[in-house]
């Protein structure tokens, strides 16, 4: 019989993996503390009175004075309606062919939301935009309900993604969201604040691992 393997990490090993989970924890909180001050309440870095861009030509706009969270909440509704691509692969100089996926449909449903509910209600919801970065900051940075923290950032990231990815003027990199997607995603399933945060103290106090209950299985899952 051949000897059994031993699964049994050693401490280096299992240092090394928490020191980096607490790290991408603290990056994606500064990722997200770097975004809070050109949106900041209560005009949330509007302009021109909560101006929004308009189209102008094709791949071009008019800014209309609008800056800030209108500047860029109007750009996603510009150019929902153009062809637009993302998990762009283009393998041409390889002699092979060009690969990407069409979003114009989802591209045209998020402007839908955003020039009907969004923008005509943006002192609501330029709050909850707000708020909910400000929350992903202090999630990851605290260790704090840190699988709702990565949830609300997997969302952030997914709307962004649609709205802006590989737009042509200002040129948005999609990579620039489809990381930020990853990124949240990886927090969310690890849940980061069990090491080195507040979610390790809040699950040692209330989540025992002969106790069910309905709000010990959603401290669990929050944590």
């Amino acid at each position: 019989m051949m000897p059994q393997e031993n699964n049994v990490s050693p401490v280096w090993d299992r240092r090394l993996q928490q020191i980096v989970i607490v790290i991408g924890r603290l990056g994606l909180a500064y990722l997200f503390f770097t975004q809070l001050f050109w949106k900041l309440p209560p005009t949330f870095g509007c302009a021109n009175n909560f101006a929004y861009p308009q189209p102008a030509a094709e791949n071009y706009w008019e800014a209309n004075g609008s800056s800030g969270l209108c500047f860029w909440l109007g750009m996603e509704t510009v150019y929902a309606d153009q062809p637009r691509q993302v998990l762009v692969a283009d393998m041409k100089p390889a002699g092979l062919f060009k690969f990407g996926v069409p979003i114009t449909p989802l591209a045209q449903v998020n402007a839908a939301l955003l020039d009907n509910v969004i923008m005509p209600n943006i002192n609501l919801f330029g709050w909850l935009i707000w708020l909910a970065e400000f929350w992903v900051f202090v999630s990851m940075l605290m260790g704090l309900l840190t699988r709702l923290g990565g949830l609300v950032a997997l969302g952030v990231s997914l709307q962004l993604f649609i709205g802006l990815a590989n737009i042509p003027r200002p040129y948005e990199w999609e990579w620039s969201y489809g990381l930020m997607i990853l990124f949240s995603l990886l927090m969310f399933g690890l849940a980061p604040g069990r090491y080195w945060g507040l979610d390790a103290l809040l699950r040692r106090r209330w989540v025992k691992p002969n106790v069910r209950g309905f709000w010990t299985g959603v401290l669990q899952w929050l944590t």
